[in-house]
């Protein structure tokens, strides 16, 4: 039988500041976690780098927020304040990815999708995805309130906001991915300029941001209310739209871009991506038009080709500081505001309903 649990929904409301400080309070314990977590991770890697160097790395992304959105070191400032860590911990913590990736030695990182139009049953908009991260990762469920009156359901991991469905019905799924390391940190981390694309009024302006400011780490998906979906793989000097092919999007830990292909790190270091996405796509075109947010449930149930399936699960030949996990499973409807989140692997954990 699968368990049921209930995320508590940490609500905040304010200015940048007031949101920072108030999810620092309420959800110190996982941000503590997730800082001591970052630190062991990249001791272990073979950089061995330790927590102030770990600290003083970040650092070098300071100025570049600055310059692109400087409410977000008040947002920042406030989960230091909040959470009683330095604001250096607190920042280094919101450029995790960036460190990470520097020191790539990975399993598996989600395998996300979108399905829209022909592909559904009734035309409806499903994106979503399984979280694959660390065993011992923290997740928490925030409500954001701005003062602008947007609101925003967001699901935070390690600390730092990764997923998010909005009052204006627009949604969102992330993974990484892998190019080699930047010789130079002129971008923006990724958890900066999520933030200012998903507080945009529509899907298009929310990819008009990224198309402009999305470097380095990842793909992301854009879903709307009104049917939109985009997705866009980056590296540290350019992005690729990417639009659905018969209203569909996948996507994996690899690049699907040509010219983005010869330096992609996945061949090395994360294999069994292509096995997730090619699996998700076929099970996906096994019920191409009839699809249902139930149906991408079990979808993201599957496990061929197990521990290393869409279904991640702890593979015991891989040392427990690379170890991963699908430690929470999330499926969107963005026109109808609702998140359907299973609090860990979704095969032994049920989904349940949460509205923005």
């Amino acid at each position: 039988m699968k368990k049921r649990t209930i995320l508590p929904v940490i609500e905040c409301f304010g200015s940048e500041y007031e949101i920072g400080r108030q999810y620092g309070e309420q959800a110190a314990d996982h941000i503590r976690e997730s800082v001591s977590l970052m630190c062991s991770t990249m001791i272990a890697m073979p950089y061995m780098a330790e927590k102030n160097a770990v600290l003083a790395a970040s650092k070098a992304y300071l100025n570049n927020v600055r310059s692109f959105d400087p409410e977000a070191l008040d947002r920042v400032k406030g989960m230091a304040e909040g959470s009683g860590m330095s604001f250096d911990e607190i920042f280094a913590l919101q450029c995790y990815s960036e460190l990470f990736v520097n020191y790539p030695r990975l399993a598996a990182l989600c395998t996300s999708f979108g399905v829209t139009g022909s592909a559904t049953s009734d035309g409806r908009t499903i994106i979503g995805q399984n979280v694959d991260w660390h065993p011992d990762a923290t997740i928490d469920l925030v409500r954001i309130t701005r003062k602008d009156g947007l609101r925003m359901l967001v699901l935070f991991l390690c600390g730092y906001a990764a997923y998010y469905l909005t009052s204006e019905g627009i949604g969102n799924c992330a993974n990484l991915t892998l190019c080699p390391p930047a010789a130079v940190t002129n971008h923006v981390p990724f958890a900066f300029y999520h933030y200012v694309a998903m507080r945009q009024k529509t899907a298009r302006e929310a990819m008009e941001v990224l198309k402009n400011i999305s470097r380095g780490v990842g793909y992301i998906h854009i879903a709307g209310a009104d049917g939109t979906m985009q997705g866009i793989e980056s590296n540290y000097h350019e992005c690729q739209l990417m639009e659905p092919v018969k209203g569909v999007l996948v996507h994996g830990n690899h690049y699907e871009t040509d010219r983005f292909k010869k330096h992609d790190l996945a061949y090395t270091y994360i294999q069994d991506s292509f096995h997730r996405s090619g699996r998700m796509r076929e099970l996906i075109a096994s019920a191409h038009g009839t699809l249902t947010p139930e149906k991408m449930m079990v979808i993201l149930t599957d496990h061929r080709g197990h521990p290393k399936s869409v279904c991640t699960h702890v593979d015991p030949k891989v040392p427990a500081v690379f170890a991963s996990l699908s430690v929470a499973s999330f499926v969107m409807l963005p026109a109808e505001g609702k998140m359907y989140i299973a609090a860990g692997p979704p095969c032994e954990n049920e989904f349940v309903e949460y509205q923005v």
